[in-house]
């Protein structure tokens, strides 16, 4: 047995079964298609649950592509983070789909060759056969391409002449070989349809259905296309990912109406079953898949939120804990990152203590400070953002309505605060000018001490002169 005879043997033991089980080519064509979606079903369901997933991730992976524009690498490395995150392998959704091409390309050559792969004849006794009808007058040798599908006009004799056939050859029949009838539905399955018919006929009902065979086929194809589609849609893609599936859409029917010309009628029947049998499963795999993702969408997005919440509640304790100064120190925490925090600390006392001092000078002077947003640190006025509101999360009940309050007042006004460094200014003139006032009157008044200290001694000295000459 050649390597192609093992390969299409267990695709040609279900259709001889089939056969002979139905009695009709069609009925097993059809039956066939049947079967091999429900063994692909376990497969087509996987990849049709991993091509969903990965549709609802679509609207992460755009966010990652406008986030990551420029930087394929990083890009690269976010979405197999993503994929890993969510379980979803890119390629699982199309290797399974290509499982049904080996099984048409084998169930073409049981089609072509129904002696030597359909029924298994020996291909001595197919020689023989065809001697036999050249010798009846009934069938020419054909060579190259016409050769083909010599088996199935040989097939179509046989079912002709079955009785008068096994009557002649009764010591040379091989026992594999049994009467294959192509009718169905009044056509001859082991035909090929001709694009001639419709302005050469014959119009009959056998050359007609013959030539629609291939368009029902295409019809029935681009219909299941479009079913797919709608049934896994891609939200946002852009214009040319867009161009591409209109442009398969297109070329995959197509291509079907050629191959059912080129090929035997049995292939447009099976194309035509495995359509219809394809849809029916895509539905159901679609309504029983569309009803998981939501369960699974939904627990992510409660735990989801459950996690924000939590954080949420951490943020506002950690806060109010800080504010009262009794957050814990992380025993963790190396060295270096302590001394860097208290760095920070003592920077943070000693901004506070120039602050306040710098506010009781200006105050002493009757200068007044411009109002300052509470985002301001220096004088950048927003560097905390324009929507900052310090008690965020202590007063989480007005938080909203003041950050929109927040960035409405924020929205024209300048990013940096030019009168910090006049007002600066003005209050570093102003103390200067006091203390220069301030040296001037201690210089006067000193001097006006020693001035009242010698009068005064020079008056005593004038008193104690006349007593002492009295003496």
């Amino acid at each position: 047995m050649s390597f192609g005879e093992i390969i299409t043997w267990p695709f040609a033991k279900l259709m001889v079964w089939l056969y002979n089980l139905t009695g009709n080519y069609g009925l097993a064509l059809t039956l066939f298609a049947l079967a091999v979606n429900l063994i692909m079903t376990p497969f087509m369901a996987k990849s049709k649950k991993s091509m969903m997933r990965s549709s609802r991730l679509q609207p992460k992976i755009q966010e990652l592509q406008r986030r990551h524009e420029g930087n394929p690498q990083k890009l690269n490395a976010e979405m197999q983070k993503l994929y890993q995150e969510e379980g979803i392998s890119p390629m699982s959704g199309c290797l399974w789909s290509l499982i049904p091409f080996p099984i048409l390309i084998a169930l073409y050559s049981v089609v072509r060759q129904p002696l030597t792969r359909m029924m298994f004849v020996a291909k001595d006794f197919v020689t023989v056969l065809q001697d036999y009808f050249v010798g009846k007058g009934l069938y020419e040798a054909a060579a190259g391409r016409a050769s083909a599908y010599q088996e199935i006009e040989l097939a179509k004799l046989n079912h002709a002449n079955w009785s008068s056939m096994t009557a002649d050859l009764a010591d040379k029949l091989d026992p594999n070989l049994f009467d294959l009838d192509f009718s169905f539905l009044g056509l001859n399955l082991g035909d090929q349809p001709k694009i001639s018919t419709l302005w050469e006929g014959p119009y009959t009902w056998a050359a007609i259905g013959l030539f629609l065979i291939p368009f029902i086929s295409a019809g029935l194809s681009y219909l299941s296309m479009k079913v797919s589609s709608a049934s896994n849609p891609t939200p946002g893609g852009d214009a040319q990912q867009q161009a591409t599936m209109n442009t398969m859409n297109l070329m995959m029917p197509l291509m079907s109406v050629w191959i059912c010309f080129v090929m035997p009628a049995a292939m447009g029947i099976y194309w035509i079953a495995n359509s219809i049998f394809g849809m029916a499963r895509d539905y159901l795999l679609t309504k029983k898949y569309k009803a998981e993702l939501d369960k699974e969408d939904a627990v992510k997005a409660a735990a989801r939120a459950e996690r924000d919440a939590e954080m949420e509640a951490k943020k506002a304790e950690y806060e109010r804990l800080k504010a009262e100064g009794k957050t814990a120190q992380n025993t963790n925490t190396s060295k270096k990152k302590l001394q860097a925090s208290e760095k920070q600390k003592l920077d943070e006392r000693k901004a506070a203590l120039d602050r306040a001092d710098r506010a009781a000078r200006r105050e002493r002077l009757g200068i007044k400070e411009a109002e300052k947003p509470a985002s301001q640190v220096g004088n950048r006025r927003y560097a905390r953002g324009r929507a900052y509101v310090p008690d965020r999360f202590s007063n989480p009940e007005n938080a909203e309505a003041a950050t929109i309050a927040a960035a409405e007042a924020s929205e024209d006004a300048p990013s940096i605060d030019e009168t910090m460094d006049a007002a600066t200014e003005t209050v570093d003139t102003a103390v200067e000018t006091a203390a220069e006032n301030i040296d001037a009157a201690v210089e006067t008044a000193v001097e006006d001490t020693e001035a009242a200290v010698e009068t005064a001694a020079e008056e005593s000295g004038a008193a104690e002169t006349p007593e002492t000459e009295q003496e």
